[in-house]
């Protein structure tokens, strides 16, 4: 079976669900943002959830861009991406 392969990047996008993730005294935690620019009409504002268990985060999205055919990005910039979820990638400019 082919391993799930998200982007990586550095900053929320307007055009995916962005998963930010992030390593806390907590814990890794996460949230998603799904802007309505990304929403194809259907959203009148930006979403974004609350701090989640990462993986908890990364379920929802999984979810979220599968019922509203949205691509995933993910922003770690505390390197808490399991690589159990998939492969992370830069693209090539």
């Amino acid at each position: 079976m082919t391993r799930n392969r998200f982007e990586q990047v550095s900053e929320v996008q307007t055009d995916a669900i962005t998963l930010v993730l992030k390593q806390g005294h907590d814990g890794a935690t996460g949230s998603v943002v799904f802007p309505a620019s990304a929403s194809g009409g259907r959203l009148s504002s930006d979403q974004v959830s609350g701090q989640l268990p990462a993986q908890d985060a990364y379920r929802g999205a999984i979810r979220l861009a599968n019922d509203m055919k949205v691509a995933i990005v993910v922003c770690d910039p505390d390197g808490v991406w399991k690589s159990e979820w998939g492969d992370l990638y830069h693209p090539i400019d």
